[in-house]
């Protein structure tokens, strides 16, 4: 993957806008490599180890080469000839358009364009000769690797806690927009490291989908689950119950308020919101039933509809206050799935519709990727689950 040097720019192409993300760093370096393979077969007039009578020249290992780009430093190991004689041009061409290239492929992902139409703009764009076939290889490369990711198994730790959540993209599905949930679970492991666990498209967050991830879940190996985080969504909770049973839940405190809040007028926001979450200050999980009492005792009068709602809301709430407060102040909310969320939409505005499943797939898989990658090198652990002595 590619080292993040410099935060993403902004590229303007013609009359449209891309945007330079770390995501692309994978697929750029698939489809150089793909360009210098064809370029190094042509030189050499045969592939690897293939015996031919046209073949002019003899492989002999690789050696490194950094490419500076808008997306990053991407490390590549340059095939060697024996001969002597061979320079990719790519480095060369890709050096002068780079911005060019990384919209291109921005295009390729989040636009579900035909191979021969990407390779067509590669050429306009930044001066390269790429074939379908080469842009073929280079996005199965990255779907691969997206497949791999997904389907990896979980079962050399255990997972004392999980976090789930979901948001909706727009879907070309049968020649008809439809919304799509993107599911996604994060993991927090026993040695306190978070780790993004896998994604899955479904029609809604339905019993049947959730269903499906956490059976998945399983089959990989997922074990030693405490508790779950997630929002109230009933189809959730009704595949906890029968596939997780007994495991602790915790509803993010969050959603809660936000669901809350829209049960007034928008005048009332900012006091309902301070009374909110004062109900969470204490580290006694009674005392927060106490204020949660005097704060829906506040406002019944006014708005009962959302004074009902907190009654029935607070326990599930307070879950995590069972918990060390090192461990509860972490625990009592998805904010750990919410911001990734976030940078999710953000990638994903730019595209409107998705044309098909496979496209909204790639872009997200590649997002996920990233942040995993950005999650496996931090150099502290998201909790500590032991005290120190």
């Amino acid at each position: 993957m590619a080292r993040r040097t410099s935060k993403a720019q902004d590229v303007v192409v013609g009359q449209r806008l891309f945007v330079d993300e770390g995501a692309l760093a994978t697929m750029i370096q698939s489809c150089v490599r793909e360009v210098i393979e064809e370029e190094l077969t042509e030189h050499v007039g045969a592939g690897p180890y293939e015996r031919t009578p046209a073949r002019r020249a003899r492989r002999n290992g690789t050696k490194p080469r950094t490419m500076k780009t808008a997306v990053g430093d991407l490390e590549f190991a340059v095939p060697q000839v024996r001969e002597g004689g061979f320079q990719p041009s790519v480095f060369e061409r890709y050096q002068r358009s780079d911005k060019a290239l990384v919209a291109a492929m921005q295009e390729m992902v989040v636009q579900g364009v035909s191979t021969r139409r990407v390779g067509a703009v590669l050429d306009e764009m930044a001066g390269f000769k790429v074939s379908a076939t080469t842009v073929s290889r280079a996005m199965a490369e990255l779907d691969e690797q997206i497949a791999s990711w997904r389907g990896r198994r979980l079962d050399e730790v255990a997972w004392p806690y999980l976090v789930i959540d979901a948001r909706y993209e727009k879907v070309r599905v049968k020649g008809r927009v439809r919304s799509q949930a993107v599911l996604i679970a994060a993991g927090i492991n026993e040695l306190g490291r978070r780790e993004l666990l896998g994604l899955w498209v479904g029609d809604s967050e339905s019993e049947a989908t959730w269903s499906e991830v956490l059976t998945d879940l399983k089959r990989r190996g997922l074990s030693g689950v405490e508790m779950v985080i997630s929002d109230a969504h009933r189809g959730i909770r009704s595949a906890l119950e029968r596939l997780l049973q007994g495991v602790a839940w915790q509803r993010c405190r969050v959603h809660l308020m936000r669901e809350l809040l829209k049960k007034v007028d928008w005048r009332d926001h900012k006091e309902l919101a301070a009374d909110l979450r004062s109900i969470f200050v204490s580290e006694d999980a009674e005392r927060c039933r106490e204020v949660a009492v005097e704060v829906a005792e506040k406002w019944e009068r006014r708005r009962p509809k959302m004074s009902a709602a907190l009654r029935a809301g607070i326990d599930d709430c307070l879950t995590a206050k069972t918990l060390e407060p090192r461990l509860w102040r972490r625990l009592n909310s998805s904010n750990m799935i919410e911001r990734l969320m976030r940078e999710l939409k953000r990638r994903t505005r730019v595209v409107g519709v998705f044309p098909n499943v496979a496209a909204l797939e790639r872009l997200v898989g590649a997002v996920l990727l990233e942040i995993d990658d950005a999650w496996a090198a931090e150099p502290a652990r998201y909790l500590v689950l032991e005290e120190k002595e």
